[in-house]
């Protein structure tokens, strides 16, 4: 299993990884074509991005994507898997791979906004939340996390 870079043509499965993984949290039907827009994966966003899938048994089953923020923060801006594998250590494992690249870089510090459901799992790797934004459902807020890359790029794996 390594993942592999996404081809523009990838779009669509990862729409729908997308929408199926956050309806996961309980969301409604409703709610999730609110978010379309802001879930769909464009073959833009493949090209002008950094977005890799994992295969199992010839099927996408997750990916994750990020960019360039800034010249020394990168931002994580989704990670996402279909709900039969979570709970397997796909996400684990999408994580350290993206760790793992950062290594080769030079960020100084990777940027995310938080599912709230998801915060947890994002802790456990080091992240610390540094603000919140409202989200479109009232009462409701995205955490905004960060992790510090030191120098000598140490990053915590598991």
């Amino acid at each position: 299993m390594i993942p592999q870079k996404a081809k523009p043509n990838d779009h669509e499965i990862l729409t729908i990884i997308t929408k199926k993984s956050k309806a996961y949290w309980g969301y409604s039907a409703e709610q999730i074509e609110v978010w379309s827009d802001s879930l769909t994966v464009t073959k833009n966003d493949i090209e002008t991005k950094s977005v890799y899938k994992l295969n199992i048994d010839n099927q996408i089953v997750a990916y994750y994507s990020f960019f360039d923020e800034d010249e020394e923060t990168v931002k994580l801006d989704n990670l996402f898997v279909l709900p039969e594998y979570i709970g397997k250590g796909i996400g684990v494992f999408l994580m350290n791979d993206f760790l793992h690249r950062l290594k080769e870089t030079n960020f100084k510090k990777i940027r995310l906004h938080s599912e709230p459901n998801a915060e947890m799992f994002y802790a456990k790797f080091g992240f610390i939340k540094v603000g919140q934004l409202e989200s479109s459902i009232k009462n409701r807020y995205l955490p905004i996390l960060e992790l510090e890359i030191n120098s000598n790029k140490e990053i915590r794996e598991f």
